[in-house]
């Protein structure tokens, strides 16, 4: 597909009259002046740190057309990515298409909302009519849907414009974005480093400025573990909210779908496009939708927060916890009621989380694996060779997650939301199997998953956004967690934060 047009375009400058010369002499006649070539429109617009706000206010001010906005970031793409390898298909010629049509909608006064015009990708698992969905598989190289999913469908009609289908660990089994298919995502923020996964496509691309918005998918954290070690925002809605129709599956029942985002305004102006019941998903939930920008300029004063430090703060890289006690004492300057807070049976709750993944990932995938298990990634086809549980092993583990719900709900009837680090660990060298904490060491992908899977298992949203730094200049991520379809009020406390701190405004060191 083409890149976009040529980035420049020729012109030249109006010659100025001539100047008289000595007397008796002719004047003397105008010197020419070379040919000017000028940027293309578009080519000096800032996006390493845009916004779909910001850059929604440009557009209906007239500051710059979707073309042009368009145009910028194929550029950018067409720079960055084979650095980043963040995108697995650039849907260019469609980008172009869907701008033209956003700048000739706007010029006629036709306005479809805050996301008219803003260029936006999804990760690779979310089929779109025409373009193909790979799942980061190779199984799926050639795979076509005549369908756009729920949630493609719901951001077209929006009006956004497609760039591209995102890189993912392979069917989104696994947390580094090291596939072996379409190569491995790097971490604009260290080259050497993960951007975590699932969804390390979406971080990378919206930390390195290659999209304004992303799409992710989270079945134990696979948007909130690239949001945390990418610096970005990550949203998981509560399960049911958003609709997984048409979303390559890795678990029916733990599975969620929401977006990355530079912002935590930006997460919301996503979620009000894509939430909401859709009766092509049975687990969704036909429950009021809100206006999720409505109360984001409310504040924190008065609300309660509860610190869950048992469990969740065990664990923890050098760096981490400090960054975390610093954002509950900004919370508290802000006029929010911190207190710790104590959730019993957190380990007995993801034992039926991962249980029950893995046998529906192995129902997903068995024919694939009896007849093509050469075409998988050796990780992937190692996880889903691994032993299936019993029912009893499931249903036991099912009921220590019902037990933590309850447990969550009867916290959270105490206070407005719960507080906890994203990720105990930043960002991990690619090939280093396991991080240590002091004396204790962990395999990657269970430190990875330690503080996201107990919102997966108990369906609560949950919501990271970066807090700070390590000392080796890797991003900290906040987790805010709330109540089942609550996810105004944890927006709304990110919000508060986020514009106290502005830790969402540094960019990589591209």
């Amino acid at each position: 597909m083409r890149a976009g047009p040529d980035p420049f375009r020729g012109t030249y400058a109006r010659p100025t009259p001539g100047r008289a010369g000595p007397p008796g002499r002719a004047p003397r006649p105008p010197r020419p002046r070379a040919p000017q070539r000028r940027p293309a429109p578009g080519a000096c617009i800032d996006i390493a740190n845009l916004s779909i706000a910001a850059a929604g206010r440009a557009l209906r001010a007239g500051d710059y057309s979707a073309l042009e906005l368009t145009e910028a970031y194929l550029r950018r793409i067409a720079s960055l990515n084979p650095t980043f390898n963040a995108y697995i298909t650039i849907t260019a010629e469609r980008a172009l298409e869907d701008a033209r049509r956003a700048t000739a909608e706007m010029a006629a006064g036709k306005q479809r909302g805050p996301l008219h015009g803003i260029p936006i990708a999804h990760k690779d698992l979310y089929e779109t009519a025409g373009i193909r969905t790979t799942g980061g598989a190779k199984i799926h190289a050639h795979h076509i849907p005549t369908t756009d999913c729920t949630v493609a469908r719901k951001l077209r009609e929006a009006g956004t414009v497609l760039l591209g289908k995102l890189n993912t660990h392979e069917y989104a089994y696994g947390v580094t974005t090291d596939n072996p298919h379409y190569g491995a995502t790097r971490n604009p923020w260290d080259l050497a480093c993960s951007p975590a996964g699932s969804s390390g496509g979406s971080g990378a691309a919206i930390a390195a400025g290659m999209a304004c918005a992303a799409t992710g998918s989270d079945t134990g954290g696979s948007i909130r573990m690239p949001a945390s070690v990418c610096g970005v925002v990550g949203l998981k809605p509560t399960y049911g909210r958003v609709s997984k129709a048409g979303v390559l599956p890795l678990s029916y029942r733990f599975d969620h779908a929401g977006p990355l985002t530079r912002t935590v305004e930006d997460a919301a102006l996503m979620l009000n496009a894509i939430a909401g019941y859709d009766p092509l998903d049975a687990n969704s939930v036909r429950t009021p939708v809100d206006d999720y920008t409505a109360g984001l300029g409310l504040g924190v004063r008065g609300l309660r927060i509860g610190v869950v430090r048992h469990y969740f703060f065990d664990q923890l890289e050098d760096g981490i916890g400090a960054a975390i006690e610093e954002a509950i004492g900004e919370l508290q300057r802000l006029g929010a009621i911190v207190s710790d807070i104590h959730i019993a049976g957190i380990p007995e709750g993801l034992v039926g989380l991962f249980n029950f993944m893995h046998v529906e990932a192995q129902q997903v995938h068995a024919r694939s694996v009896a007849t093509r298990p050469q075409d998988f990634g050796d990780d992937v086809l190692a996880l889903l060779a691994l032993y299936t549980p019993t029912v009893e092993d499931v249903m036991t583990g099912l009921r220590g997650s019902d037990a933590l719900t309850v447990a969550m709900a009867t916290a959270l009837e105490e206070v407005d939301i719960l507080l906890t680090p994203t990720t105990p660990v930043t960002a991990v060298p690619f090939g280093q199997d396991t991080v240590r904490y002091g004396a204790v060491q962990e395999h990657v992908t269970a430190a990875m998953l330690r503080c996201t899977a107990p919102f997966n298992a108990t369906h609560l949203p949950a919501l990271s956004l970066p807090c700070g730094f390590n000392q080796a200049g890797h991003p900290i991520g906040l987790q805010l967690a709330g109540r089942a379809f609550d996810e105004a009020m944890i927006l709304r406390v990110g919000h508060a934060y986020e514009q106290a701190t502005g830790w969402h405004l540094r960019t990589p060191p591209l």
